[in-house]
């Protein structure tokens, strides 16, 4: 077990791939697998047969290896802020930045029918990202849901659905990553509700940090809302019971004067279907694992 454990740490200080910005999703699978793989195998040796001087030093050495590729992501981050803060378009620079990484996620077959978060999550996170979120003021209403972001995955499927005369709402946008990244690679104006003014007012830090001028954060009750500038909107099941179907009666009438689309994630996927104003064309309303694509019919 312990030449095995030496081994591994010898083959992954070996891939110098692992150590270029660009391969940053090698990089993260290469943190997971010392800390999940190295390790814990090691913590679990010493754990039955004690401590020795051969384990204490494999141990050292594999922490000190992760901390070489966690400095590298610092470095990584550090200089994509330099980047994009001396650039007069700053959305360019972070649009270019995020396809080129989105490439190297592709490549490596990350993405397709994946379930929950990944590594394109982490990268994204620490990519937008302001001061740290201030603690919530507000306690969730009868029928809102506590909070989750939409995989990243995700995000980048909608976006690629949108072209730049859309007019793109997030019902329920949390933090703003849908509303920024919709932005930001389809220059769909993009318009954030959301209830929390912590969230919202994190939201619109990152949007002012980036200069983001197409990007609009409301904070207020999703039910109070004038929707009527927009023809695609986003829920990732932010509300439950009679709220949702509130806000759907808020979006039906926007589809009386025109036609629109709504896109889900989650389980409100199921009950959006049922609807008979919307027609489900594209994903599995069913499965809460995939993005759904609604049309309206009226």
């Amino acid at each position: 077990m312990v030449s095995e454990i030496q081994l591994d740490i010898e083959q992954t200080e070996a891939g110098t791939s692992i150590y270029e910005f660009k391969n940053f999703n090698a990089r993260a699978n290469a943190i997971d697998f010392i800390d999940f793989h190295i390790i814990d195998r090691i913590e679990g040796l010493t754990h039955h047969a004690g401590q020795n001087d051969e384990l204490i030093k494999l141990k050292l050495r594999a922490e000190r290896l992760k901390e070489k590729l966690e400095d590298v992501d610092t470095k990584m981050f550090r200089y994509m802020e330099q980047q994009i803060s001396n650039s007069k378009h700053k959305k360019l620079v972070l649009r270019t930045i995020f396809e080129e990484f989105l490439r190297g996620f592709a490549c490596e077959d990350e993405m397709p029918d994946s379930i929950g978060y990944d590594n394109l999550d982490v990268f994204l996170n620490k990519l937008l990202s302001a001061n740290p979120i201030n603690e919530t003021k507000k306690e969730l209403e009868p029928g809102m849901v506590f909070y989750q972001k939409t995989p990243a995955r995700i995000i980048v499927e909608l976006s690629k659905k949108l072209s730049p005369g859309d007019v793109f709402f997030d019902i329920g946008c949390g933090v703003g990553q849908v509303a920024i990244l919709v932005n930001i690679i389809s220059d769909a104006k993009a318009i954030g509700i959301e209830f929390e003014p912590s969230f919202c007012n994190y939201a619109k830090e990152v949007a002012s940090k980036f200069d983001l001028a197409n990007v609009e954060f409301i904070n207020e009750d999703a039910r109070k809302i004038d929707y009527s500038e927009g023809n695609i909107f986003y829920l990732y099941t932010p509300f439950i019971g009679k709220m949702l179907e509130d806000v759907l009666v808020l979006l039906e009438k926007v589809a009386l004067s025109k036609p629109i689309k709504i896109f889900t994630y989650g389980p409100c996927s199921t009950k959006i279907a049922r609807h008979h104003w919307l027609s489900c064309i594209n994903g599995n309303a069913d499965n809460v694992n995939v993005l759904c694509e609604f049309r309206s019919l009226l």
